[in-house]
């Protein structure tokens, strides 16, 4: 994903600061959107696609904890930045742990936000593509997923074949159908796939 596609969202109470962020990162070609509170970008913003959330730490109503731990049950690929004039060692150490990308005092400098924007993104995109390759995996059936499996494990067809007490023709007619559903071109995309959707 270019930089220029995503959408980095600018949260925080303080309209000066969401307009300075927005400013900032317009002026070098990324779309943003601002939003006042946290309770308003949970409801409007779409929480599935890739992006990056530049998220005040305090906050009336939901403050920046809140909204993280909303996007985490939520399993949404967003990447958090959060920005904060009052940081302690304590309240890093929990953004960092429940997945944060990075956290930046304010002011932050474009020399600072754009390389940890950079950062987020990739963490972002990596996030939305196991998303996504996770529900193409749920379209799979129970057989299906069976031969995937012990294709991960380096099995060849004729193993699986022995294993499962079927054919090799089964075997080659599950796989198939599996990669078709998967999207995967070839063997090796097969493998690349089933590394990023991870353990099931």
């Amino acid at each position: 994903m270019k930089t220029s596609e995503a959408i980095i969202h600018v949260v925080d109470d303080d309209p000066s600061v969401r307009h300075a962020c927005r400013y900032m990162l317009e002026t070098v070609g990324m779309v943003c959107r601002d939003w006042p509170d946290g309770r308003v970008f949970l409801e409007r913003a779409d929480l599935y696609a890739a992006g990056v959330v530049l998220l005040d730490m305090r906050m009336p109503h939901w403050d920046g904890s809140a909204v993280q731990a909303h996007l985490g049950q939520l399993g949404s690929p967003l990447s958090i930045i959060f920005l904060t004039g009052h940081a302690d060692v304590p309240m890093v150490t929990e953004a960092f742990r429940n997945g944060a990308a990075d956290f930046l005092e304010k002011p932050v400098l474009l020399d600072a936000l754009l390389p940890a924007i950079g950062r987020a993104l990739a963490r972002s995109e990596q996030a939305y593509q196991r998303r996504h390759l996770l529900g193409l995996y749920q379209t799979l059936s129970p057989r299906e997923r069976a031969v995937l499996q012990r294709v991960r494990a380096g099995m060849t067809n004729r193993d699986i074949a022995m294993d499962q007490s079927v054919s090799v023709r089964y075997v080659e007619v599950q796989r198939a159908q599996a990669m078709e559903k998967l999207g995967a071109a070839h063997m090796a995309d097969l493998i690349r796939m089933l590394t990023e959707i991870g353990d099931l």
